[in-house]
């Protein structure tokens, strides 16, 4: 009996060796060990800089869509942004809320997330900062000189941006009382410790906890003043509890991640930049950028009705308009309804310049129906809806597309003004801009008529031969020697090349007629 049981325990002791080295061998600490409870992962790093605009929401749902269809678990925005339109940021933000169904939403802050890059990261589940970053300032402005937000204007804009911070902070659990006071500056809120959790929770002024037993109230901290807009560096955003954790780098964001949540990064994460068009939709769509094109537009038309024929002029008016509806189109503002209000308008005035006489009932709605088009993409509407603006952001909105407008129409006043009174005394440029005539004799009767600076002629009369330079359906152009003139045509219209004679002169009205004589 006692050989079995010494050779029971000799056995014993060697399995129980084996095992300790196998063990030692696969310890926690060696690189090539993967634990069971440590799935394998992947990322997607999905950039987000500029201006928060409609352009970039479009851009930020395809790439996710890459992500997700490339099996992405995690989805790092990287945010680099001093803010932009609140109506994007709001359907970014909201965006942000359903991708977190399919996968981590982590917002990562290498530069600044300002005003509506502050709401955009707060929709994350989690935030990580870079060193030396900033979040915070959300306050609404208007763009408006000499014009500030008070009172109950104030109040109206800023409690639907407070709106959004609530519906980020009961998603992802950041502090109510901070995210509100990045919007309005009249918040005070302190740090009051929880005495059964030992963590420090904040609360507006009027909000502040009367439990002793659970909260620590006599020892309770300003965490912002009431004439303070929160704004926080990482560090300060760490300890307030925006920030989940402040990292020296990209690894250093994936190591916490990894740590936190027992996971394992497979492979570098995929990298997705916004596409060279979306760039271009997005700088065409400014403000500044969509006044230029308004003007170049503008004084493309000007310089081609006072021309002859059709030329460059016309076909950089016709670029910029393009240009203009194809980005308003891409941008998600211009639908089917409101191009088609331009397009018809531009007819309406076709006809009224080149077949109409005079300008009438056509010329005035060609007019309003352009300017119903143009106005109309400015606003983010289906093609059913009346294209007004629904409430504060929109009309904020609306006034920085109103401005862009508005400065492309000064622009081309101030520029149209300049080539008018200086551009045909300039030889080598004289020619793009024909001068009124200024003198006549006593029997001259004063027509619209045009010539070079050198021309010396000074009216036209009854039985004067011409050629006509734009076709007259029945108004048109008529070269008569070096000059230009508006004129009638009796009978059929008349096609460019055809000689005409003067056959009647009633005030500025010349009427004519074919000759025979055609060349």
């Amino acid at each position: 009996m006692k050989k079995w049981l010494r050779r029971f325990v000799v056995v014993l002791v060697w399995l129980l060796l084996v095992c300790g080295l196998s063990g030692r061998g696969a310890s926690i600490g060696d690189s090539n060990y993967i634990s069971p409870e440590e799935p394998s992962v992947k990322a997607a790093i999905i950039v987000c800089k500029g201006d928060i605009s409609r352009t970039l929401y479009k851009s930020i749902q395809r790439r996710t869509q890459i992500a997700l269809d490339k099996g992405a678990d995690y989805l790092i925005y990287e945010i680099q942004t001093y803010g932009g339109l609140v109506s994007a940021a709001d359907e970014i933000s909201k965006y942000f809320l359903d991708a977190s169904k399919e996968a981590h939403t982590v917002a990562y802050i290498t530069t600044e997330a300002i005003s509506a890059g502050a709401l955009i990261s707060v929709h994350c589940q989690d935030i990580i900062m870079l060193e030396n970053t900033t979040i915070g300032d959300c306050a609404p402005i208007t763009i408006m000189i000499n014009q500030k937000l008070e009172g109950v204007e104030r109040e109206k804009a800023e409690s639907f941006i407070r709106g959004l911070f609530d519906r980020a902070a009961n998603a992802n659990g950041y502090p109510r009382a901070l995210l509100r006071a990045m919007v309005t500056m009249q918040i005070e809120v302190y740090r009051v410790k929880n005495i059964k959790t030992g963590e420090g929770e904040y609360f507006e002024k009027d909000e502040l906890p009367k439990d002793p037993n659970k909260y620590d109230l006599g020892n309770k901290e300003l965490a912002v003043r009431d004439d303070q807009l929160l704004t926080l560096i990482a560090t300060d955003a760490l300890e307030y509890g925006i920030a989940r954790a402040v990292v020296k780098d990209l690894e250093g964001a994936l190591d916490f991640l990894s740590k936190r949540d027992g996971v394992t990064f497979a492979e570098e994460p995929i990298v997705l930049e916004t596409l060279w068009s979306e760039e271009m939709v997005r700088w065409l769509n400014s403000p500044a950028v969509m006044g230029i094109l308004v003007m170049l537009a503008l004084l493309g038309v000007y310089v081609e009705f006072n021309t002859p024929g059709l030329g460059l002029p016309g076909l950089v008016a016709a670029i910029c308009f393009a240009i203009i509806i194809g980005s308003k189109h891409l941008h998600g503002l211009a639908n089917w309804v409101e191009v088609a209000l331009l397009l018809v308008g531009v007819v309406l005035l076709l006809v009224e310049i080149f077949i109409l006489p005079g300008f009438g009932i056509a010329g005035f709605l060609g007019i309003a129906l352009i300017l119903a088009g143009f106005f109309g993409m400015l606003i983010e509407n289906a093609p059913d809806e009346l294209p007004w603006p629904q409430d504060e952001i929109a009309w904020n909105d609306f006034t920085w597309g109103v401005m862009g407008l508005a400065g492309g129409f000064i622009g081309f006043v101030v520029l149209a003004w300049v080539l008018a009174k200086y551009l045909p005394r300039m030889q080598f440029l004289s020619g793009l801009i024909l001068l009124p005539a200024t003198a006549k004799l006593g029997t001259e009767m004063e027509v619209n008529l045009t010539t070079l600076p050198e021309s010396t002629t000074i009216g036209v009369h009854v039985g004067d031969v011409g050629k006509v330079k734009s076709k007259l359906r029945p108004t048109g152009k008529v070269q008569f020697g070096d000059a230009i003139v508006d004129v009638v045509a009796e009978g059929d219209f008349l096609e460019v090349g055809t000689s005409v004679e003067i056959i009647e002169i009633h005030g500025n009205r010349v009427v004519v007629k074919a000759v025979n004589n055609q060349t």
